[in-house]
């Protein structure tokens, strides 16, 4: 790919990362077979009981790659931390909620609701652009 600009500016850098997630792919495993997953597809991965968890809008599936490790992977990709088990997709997110201890309620795309710490939502906040 080759993109030709007078200058790069911060619009031409988001822009060239979103056509890299486009081509990013991650293999997952579901039923003993293996799949190749886009990222852009993943709602949001989780890790419980030392597994890791990756979750789409239709389906869920296990990756052999630790929490930690799908961060360093997704971090340039449009994902967050939300809690010391999950990071999310910021483009699946479509509404929050201020809940006690200043905590967050996520609503994800396919309804699905999921709980930011509070260590974690100032950062959620100052990424999705909210004030509150």
């Amino acid at each position: 790919m080759h993109i030709t600009c007078p200058q790069l500016t911060p619009d031409i850098e988001r822009l060239i990362a979103a056509l890299r997630i486009m081509d990013s792919k991650m293999t997952v495993i579901k039923d003993a077979e293996t799949f190749i997953l886009d990222i852009s597809e993943i709602a949001y991965i989780e890790s419980v009981d030392r597994k890791t968890f990756v979750y789409t809008d239709k389906d869920c599936y296990e990756t052999k790659l630790k929490l930690y490790e799908t961060e360093e992977r997704l971090c340039g990709a449009g994902f967050l931390r939300i809690s010391k088990s999950c990071l999310v997709n910021l483009r699946y997110i479509r509404s929050l909620r201020s809940e006690l201890d200043r905590r967050l309620r996520l609503t994800l795309e396919n309804g699905e609701q999921i709980i930011v710490s509070r260590q974690y939502s100032d950062d959620i906040k100052t990424r999705l652009g909210v004030r509150q």
